[in-house]
């Protein structure tokens, strides 16, 4: 998920995430990667509208979209 994340930096494409979250609920984000750490994940989510940090570890799954609506 390393090379995806930094990918998505390089190439200002969004990714697709499934997250869950600290009181187990999943959901999909649609998110843009601005920085990781070793730990969180700085990214500007869609859902949400606004700057999240989410925690690596809470990240099921990553994809890269190609969607024209979220900028790339």
């Amino acid at each position: 998920m390393d090379y995806l994340m930094r990918k998505a930096i390089e190439e200002g494409t969004p990714l697709k995430i499934i997250y869950i979250d600290r009181q187990s609920r999943l959901s999909e984000r649609i998110i843009t990667v601005e920085t990781i750490t070793p730990t969180h994940v700085r990214a500007y989510c869609y859902t949400k509208r606004a700057l999240r940090m989410f925690r690596r570890e809470n990240i099921l799954s990553a994809g890269m979209i190609r969607d024209r609506k979220y900028g790339a």
